[in-house]
């Protein structure tokens, strides 16, 4: 079966910057390779100043690379007929905010060319997609930051594209801000598009990523599902128990690398080599055992390790 041209491509991405009055050189981005495939949401992970804008900006043909190319769809970014299939939010977009959210919305689909009525309905969907209904002819100025977010979403997808490319979509917002973003991605990979963003904030890539990259220092460092970035043993188990005496706990603290109580629950976190022996201290005691899990690495481990590395090397 062949497989699926990829929607975004980079292929060996560098990006040389030269800045003051000595002309320093800055690699900003430096042989950046993968590929994004239809209907993901790829996450593009990295600390601020890693890059990822700048390899964005190259990716929608508003810089250009010092090296290497971008593909969109398996051809040319230069090609405007692929560009028109890509909705993009920059990270700090300017909105005419004197005008309403549905008055900005039906401007960008008129600079798509799309016809009155095809932009009235387009205008209220998307809308409804954003939960803007409700501030539809509100001007922008009287907009919180979340709800610009969800303007600069809507008038990504106004032409109904298949890739949506979002730079720090999240950035700014309140936990509520960022969860509404959240669901907003997921729907839009439900309705088939693929999408792209970046952002530095782990839980959220964490939470709605099938894959990601880690961008540290202008280099690709991971790639990948996230189940596989993370799966790397740490030979600790977390084991836990309800109904744990206090003289059990006592007994079993010389064993234990950790020992958390959450209400009525109690997670032991114990090195392999010790698993059995607790766990036939707890049955007999009496406790009763819930859950017995190997400890997976967390991205926010991942992301430091790799970050620490790349500092030191």
């Amino acid at each position: 079966m062949k497989e699926a041209t990829p929607v975004l491509e980079f292929v060996d991405l560098a990006k040389e910057f030269r800045l003051g009055l000595q002309l320093t050189r800055v690699q900003a981005v430096r042989g950046v390779s993968l590929s994004v495939n239809p209907g993901e949401i790829f996450g593009y992970l990295g600390p601020n100043g890693a890059g990822k804008t700048t390899t964005m900006k190259m990716a929608m043909g508003l810089i250009q690379p010092s090296a290497g190319e971008v593909k969109l769809f398996g051809q040319s970014i230069e090609d405007p007929m692929i560009r028109a299939k890509v909705g993009y939010l920059p990270e700090h977009p300017y909105f005419y905010d004197y005008l309403t959210a549905s008055e900005i919305l039906d401007f960008y689909g008129e600079l798509y060319g799309q016809p009155r009525a095809l932009r009235r309905k387009r205008v209220s969907e998307l809308l409804e997609l954003v939960g803007l209904s409700h501030a539809a002819h509100r001007t922008l100025r009287r907009f919180s930051k979340g709800m610009l977010q969800r303007v600069g979403i809507a008038q990504a997808i106004i032409n109904d594209p298949d890739l949506v490319v979002l730079d720090e979509p999240l950035s700014g917002l309140d936990p509520m801000g960022r969860k509404e973003v959240r669901d907003i991605i997921v729907t839009l990979r439900d309705q088939g598009k693929t999408v792209f963003f970046s952002s530095h904030i782990l839980h959220d890539i964490e939470t709605i990523c099938d894959r990601v990259a880690l961008l540290i220092q202008g280099k690709l460092e991971k790639v990948g599902p996230l189940d596989a970035l993370l799966s790397e043993e740490s030979n600790e188990v977390d084991i836990s128990a309800r109904g744990v005496s206090e003289e059990t706990k006592a007994h079993l603290k010389e064993k234990v690398i950790a020992l958390d109580a959450l209400g009525a629950t109690t997670l032991f976190t114990v090195k392999e080599s010790e698993v059995s022996a607790c766990l036939e201290a707890l049955i007999a005691s009496g406790a009763r055992i819930h859950d017995v899990q190997p400890r997976r690495q967390s991205l926010e481990a991942l992301f430091v390790t790799e970050a620490e590395v790349r500092r030191d090397a």
